[in-house]
């Protein structure tokens, strides 16, 4: 590795767990380049603001995201175990440590910067990558009757989050009777009483 490769490496992970600690808004580049052990001038080399060392942390947070395989579309399968699949596939990586540090380090930003909320929002992670080509070949087999595929895949994820992801992202307690397998079953069943064919 190059020593100006490593430098910047060194002021992501820097920034990274100063991020985590303190927020982006309470960590001046001052505070990144001290923690990074190298100079503010150097901090301003590599990243001209705040901002863009906060895309570079959170893509670098991206990379070491367990994202599962891309689960395709089987027709010989039953649709409701391969969505069960993907819904399980898609509960682990919303509660994993790595993705909501992720998201703690993100939050607060995207209430504040629309422009990082758009970027984040088209960053396609998890069954997102592959969700719609899923229901595209579902649907050309008659598994499902899906007229608008980007809405149903979002409709499919988001409601995994409501009751998943949100609820230990801001700390509140998780419903008892509401653990992991009942939403993962809940929210397939939901989407076949819409979607579902036969």
């Amino acid at each position: 590795m190059k020593l100006s490769e490593k430098k910047r490496l060194q002021i992501i992970q820097a920034a990274e767990q100063l991020f985590s600690e303190n927020g982006a808004q309470q960590t001046s580049m001052d505070l990144v380049a001290q923690t990074a052990e190298v100079s503010k001038r150097t901090v301003y080399n590599h990243f001209d603001s705040k901002e863009a060392l906060l895309y570079a942390v959170i893509e670098n947070m991206l990379t070491h995201v367990e994202q599962g395989n891309t689960l395709l579309y089987t027709p010989d399968q039953c649709i409701r175990s391969q969505l069960i699949n993907i819904a399980q596939a898609e509960a682990q990586l919303l509660t994993s440590d790595t993705f909501l540090r992720i998201a703690r380090v993100a939050f607060l930003e995207l209430l504040q910067n629309p422009d990082m909320a758009a970027h984040l929002n088209n960053t396609k992670v998890g069954c997102m990558r592959y969700l719609e080509e899923f229901l595209v070949a579902a649907n050309s087999s008659g598994a499902i009757n899906v007229e608008d595929v980007t809405f149903a895949a979002k409709q499919f994820v988001f409601q995994l989050k409501s009751f998943i992801f949100y609820p230990r992202l801001y700390g509140f307690a998780l419903e008892p009777h509401m653990d992991q397998e009942f939403v993962i079953n809940q929210t397939v069943d939901t989407f076949l009483a819409r979607y579902q064919t036969s």
